[in-house]
């Protein structure tokens, strides 16, 4: 829903048989009180739910992306769309209770009530449970936006009784076009944050706009060749470790300081020059929220760091056992062939293997991120050409 798109469609990249699913809906065909949306990350599920969400308040019914109705929800300040986003590591039962009672109200306008929750794969049993109720006894004129990674992040009682809206990830060419149709992005620089970005379209807007974000990026990638020491390991895994916190620290830190500016000036710190009773409950909890965020921000970097070492080691493979196509790190292909040589395809493979054991370590178990790289980094080292040789012949 960019300004440069002339209706609310026009920022779902590659996801033509979804647009056409949501406008029909949005027209009347087949419309349903609860929807989830679902598709892998960068695919642009919450951008298709909050054009839904416009498309079902537009004055035509079309979604123009022009109307009033169309230009609040897309500012977020329309009263008939609530959208819940968090930077926390769950979504709890008290913010999903507040959502339920606002959906048992009628719609201010004469259109729908569109509840918005992003990151439903965050929200707690309990959260789960309330919000079930809610969809069970459904009000009239609400609708439930619901998105998640995949349906079984989603309760099965709540998933069954919504209508599955599935994204697919775009193709290199609709995100190169995407970028320079809506951003002017010059067409080789596009083509390379499509590529490196892997469909992620939030991801392939940076890497367009940002040369810092390039340049880590492009660190980052150059890694799996070097790794041929216990020491390259362990120093690799620091670097990973170091630049997630740096860059998750320059994303949150002037947020958090902000954050604490306005709660001081709510309880009139600044003006006053002492602090009430209450401002030391309300610093502690800002604190604590600010201190998950964080660290939700840092797995966050760090996650988008393993996915783009997993395309290395993909490419090596496609390299190794002779795929026709283009590289996803093309401008690396000496490295890439260096890694090709040094293992085999089955060697590459349980190397993208350790790459995800670390990631589930430290989203599902709350592994330290320094201690479930470190062990990736170990994994990842090459082997001995003597190595390699023999696990080739077996």
């Amino acid at each position: 829903m960019s300004g440069a798109g002339l209706t609310v469609w026009d920022d779902l990249v590659g996801q033509r048989p979804v647009i056409e699913t949501l406008r029909r809906a949005s027209g009347g065909g087949g419309m349903t009180h609860a929807w989830l949306f679902t598709g892998p990350p960068g695919s642009g599920r919450s951008n298709a739910a909050l054009a839904f969400a416009a498309a079902l308040q537009c004055e035509s019914g079309t979604g123009c992306g022009t109307c009033h109705q169309c230009h609040t929800v897309k500012m977020g300040s329309h009263a008939d769309v609530n959208v819940v986003r968090t930077e926390k590591l769950s979504i709890g039962v008290d913010e999903i209770r507040t959502l339920v009672r606002q959906s048992a109200l009628a719609p201010a306008g004469v259109k729908w009530q569109v509840l918005l929750v992003e990151d439903s794969d965050r929200l707690t049993d309990q959260a789960c449970n309330a919000l079930l109720k809610a969809i069970e006894e459904p009000t009239a004129r609400t609708v439930w936006l619901l998105c998640a990674p995949t349906v079984e992040d989603v309760l099965p009682t709540i998933r069954s009784r919504c209508r599955l809206v599935t994204l697919t990830t775009p193709t290199a060419a609709d995100v190169a076009e995407f970028l320079v149709r809506t951003m002017e992005v010059p067409p080789p620089l596009a083509a390379h944050a499509a590529r490196a970005s892997q469909g992620h379209i939030g991801r392939a807007r940076a890497l367009a706009t940002d040369e810092d974000t390039r340049n880590r990026r492009s660190e980052i990638v150059k890694l799996p060749a070097r790794l041929k020491s216990l020491g390259a390991a362990m120093a690799a895994a620091t670097f990973l470790h170091d630049v997630a916190k740096e860059e998750a620290e320059a994303i949150t830190g002037e947020l958090d300081a902000r954050e604490k500016a306005d709660l001081d000036v709510a309880f009139g710190v600044e003006q006053r020059g002492r602090r009430p009773r209450e401002y030391a409950p309300a610093l502690a909890a800002l604190a604590k929220n600010q201190k998950t965020r964080g660290k939700r921000r840092v797995l966050d970097v760090v996650d988008r760091a393993l996915m783009d070492l997993v395309s290395v080691y993909r490419d090596a493979i496609a390299l190794g056992v002779g795929a026709p196509g283009q590289l996803v790190n093309e401008e690396i292909r000496g490295d890439v062939a260096t890694l090709a040589r040094a293992a085999t395809p089955e060697q590459l493979l349980r190397m993208i293997d350790a790459i995800f054991t670390a990631r589930e370590q430290m989203l599902e178990f709350n592994v330290p991120p320094q201690l479930a790289l470190e062990s990736m980094a170990v994994a990842l080292r090459l082997p001995s050409p003597a190595g390699a040789r023999a696990s080739a012949r077996s």
